[in-house]
């Protein structure tokens, strides 16, 4: 499977499955169709999109994701796999009764891995970490001092050269993108869980009643400065005020879609975010072992032409 993901924002359409195939008819325009198989996330934004049960069943079954968005072309709903993996029982239940030392020193590693990578947007951005390096040692094991929220205090002023911003989902500002790009985002992880025979409602960290993807939200951590570093530039391209509009959409789904040196090889995200997960059911199995996560280079950055789709669109 690779990792096309379809935006259908731009009109009316109708969705249905023939031959393995999903079909989008924008009827006069015509019928435009991809092999289930390609597809890794479809997003639909547009409020006069219909589908059939075949289209959700059967990209199901190839392993995609489906995003719905509201009125606003923000997500609001995502559906997954059911069953995507050979062992998913065995591993269903190693999750579940992982040891919370376990869950804490994995914890530990992964905000350590996040606030390297945010370090590392913000050196790409402006040549500095502004000390976010320093705080990578002081993270222990589960997080307990909270170094985590002390670094997002240093970062998140210093990404939008802004002393007054805050990270807030219902703010009508650059979070708008941020919220579209992080759900994306979050659809890609969810989707590496599930095909890792995990449960993406069973966090290491994230623990709510009502949030049935707690581990997604728990893995894509390190990846959000991805969206942080393109929403960034996106602002740079354009004017406020910041909308999900068609352009900026492209722009975030090209980013997550590019690929990146990591390790000293060109990787897409989902290859990387894949491994990860893959690792994570490893450390439940056995009980111990690391991560296997992301460590952008210095200057690490999308490669242009490199990616199978550049936030495409129907």
């Amino acid at each position: 499977m690779t990792d096309r993901i379809v935006d259908i924002s731009r009109a009316a359409a109708r969705l249905s499955v023939r031959h393995k195939q999903l079909i989008i008819d924008q009827s006069p325009q015509g019928e435009v169709t991809m092999p289930l198989a390609d597809l890794a996330v479809v997003v639909v934004s547009h409020p006069q999109v219909t589908y059939t049960q075949a289209v959700l069943a059967c990209l199901a079954e190839s392993g995609g994701a489906f995003v719905a968005c509201n009125r606003q072309y923000l997500p609001v709903g995502l559906f997954l796999p059911l069953v995507a993996h050979f062992a998913q029982a065995e591993r269903f239940s190693a999750q579940a009764r992982a040891a919370q030392p376990l869950c804490k020193r994995l914890w530990k590693q992964i905000v350590r891995e996040k606030i390297r990578s945010q370090a590392q947007t913000l050196q790409i951005l402006y040549g500095s970490d502004f000390g976010l390096l320093t705080l990578v040692s002081q993270v222990r094991s589960g997080d307990t001092s909270n170094v985590e929220a002390r670094a997002a205090c240093r970062y998140w002023p210093q990404l939008f050269l802004d002393v007054e911003f805050r990270r807030n989902p219902d703010n009508q500002d650059q979070n708008l993108l941020l919220n579209y790009g992080y759900a994306v985002l979050r659809a890609i992880v969810a989707r590496a869980i599930c095909g890792a025979g995990l449960h993406p409602s069973l966090g290491i960290h994230h623990h709510n009643r009502y949030n049935a993807y707690c581990l997604a939200d728990d893995l894509m951590e390190p990846f959000r400065p991805i969206v942080d570093l393109a929403v960034v530039e996106y602002m740079r391209e354009h004017d406020e005020p910041y909308g999900v509009e068609s352009a900026a959409k492209q722009h975030l789904i090209a980013r997550l879609t590019g690929r990146y040196m990591v390790g000293g090889a060109q990787r897409t995200l989902f290859d990387t975010v894949t491994r990860l997960a893959a690792s994570l059911a490893d450390a439940f199995l056995s009980g111990a072992g690391e991560l296997t996560l992301p460590r952008w280079e210095v200057g690490a950055r999308e490669v242009p032409g490199e990616s199978e789709n550049e936030g495409e669109e129907d």
